[in-house]
């Protein structure tokens, strides 16, 4: 274990390794990334101490790897992961009571068609979703009304032209990389999209029944890596409206240097146009092709400041400040042992709670409790 000193970790949660970590009233909520671990519960009231609560599983060949969770109500996805077990289990959402987080109670399962749901936001009643359905080719966007949660309702659905091949949609992409959702971050009345080796989008959503493409930027396949994550800040930075745009360092189109984040100015919405971008310090000398999930993965969709923590694969967490867009700096940083049986970390996910305490899973296993003193 290696920490800058202004990050100290003050306690592990052993569990099998996950997805996704979230934090709601002093529950962490972790989704899984191997069945039959589906989703843990653990309290995190003295976060030296903490206790898992339950763990809900999922059949052979179904993960729910994804969590979020808000105003008593938790959704975790269903997605398919491997070709074993129950094909009538079904792609989707499963919704849950945990009013009381003791006893978490099932209201109801949203199902789409194909592989399921992969990865989205939800604010306490609408749902920004990547699922796929029957007739489509890859993930899309959609959007669900969970106003009441044992009936969810889709509001609308938004793709790129050519993915709706099932109402005869010219299909462009046989020679390149299937388009694919990955997941939409809703900030006001916009979706800020990444979609993979298809770049990144900002949709309009001020008619939700009708999302609406303003933006599109791409920079594969100049750069090998897919879009994974599009997360706005809320307040300007020198002046400017500001984009993170993380791409994720797997799925790449030819060996590469690890993936990195791009930090785009959108003051223009319509033209965003890339400030900076932001790697581990030493990581790439040379540019020279390393293996995958050396590089960059996922930032945390919460953050403090200008302050944004990142889960970054073999690089552990790492605390960037992009107060100055135009050079975000490195302030601090946590690297964590390899699980056991691994030759090294795999950090895919991060989050924080209101106590400013992070939170930092790994793929294969466990999950850090991580305290600074940069927030």
């Amino acid at each position: 274990m290696v920490s800058a000193s202004n990050t100290t970790k003050i306690a592990h949660v052993d569990c099998p390794g996950g997805g996704q970590v979230w934090v709601d009233n002093n529950i962490l909520y972790i989704g899984h990334m191997r069945p039959p671990s589906g989703t843990t519960l653990v309290d995190i009231s003295d976060p030296r101490n903490p206790r898992k609560i339950c763990t809900i599983p999922v059949p052979p060949g179904w993960h729910s790897h994804k969590v979020r969770a808000q105003n008593g109500l938790m959704i975790i996805n269903h997605e398919r992961f491997g070709q074993e077990g129950p094909a009538d289990y079904g792609g989707g959402l499963a919704i849950y009571d945990v009013s009381d987080p003791e006893k978490p109670e099932p209201i109801s399962k949203w199902i789409t068609g194909g592989k399921g749901v992969h990865r989205y936001d939800f604010d306490g009643r609408y749902a920004y979703i990547s699922p796929t359905d029957e007739g489509f080719i890859g993930n899309f966007v959609m959007i669900l009304d969970l106003i009441d949660p044992k009936n969810p309702v889709e509001v609308s659905r938004w793709w790129i032209p050519g993915q709706n091949v099932g109402a005869g949609e010219v299909y462009p992409w046989e020679n390149y990389v299937a388009p694919r959702c990955h997941h939409p971050l809703r900030m006001g009345d916009r979706l800020y999209v990444s979609y993979w080796h298809h770049g990144m989008f900002i949709l309009d959503i001020s008619d939700m029944s009708k999302p609406r493409a303003i933006a599109h930027v791409n920079t594969s396949p100049s750069f090998p890596h897919p879009t994974h994550t599009c997360l706005p800040i809320p307040q300007p930075l020198k002046g400017r409206d500001i984009l993170v745009v993380a791409d994720e360092d797997v799925a790449k189109l030819r060996p590469h240097a690890p993936s990195f984040a791009w930090i785009y100015d959108i003051t223009d919405e319509t033209n965003p146009l890339s400030l900076s971008t932001f790697q581990v310090p030493g990581l790439d000398p040379d540019g020279a092709p390393q293996p995958p999930m050396t590089g960059c993965h996922q930032p945390s969709e919460r953050f403090a400041g200008s302050i944004i923590p990142f889960a970054w694969f073999a690089q552990g967490l790492r605390l960037v400040d992009i107060a100055d867009p135009f050079a975000p700096k490195e302030v601090g940083h946590f690297m964590p042992d390899p699980p056991e049986g691994a030759e090294r970390a795999s950090s895919n996910d991060v989050t924080i709670d209101d106590r400013g305490l992070i939170y930092l899973i790994d793929r294969v296993r466990g999950v850090d409790i991580i305290e600074t003193t940069v927030f």
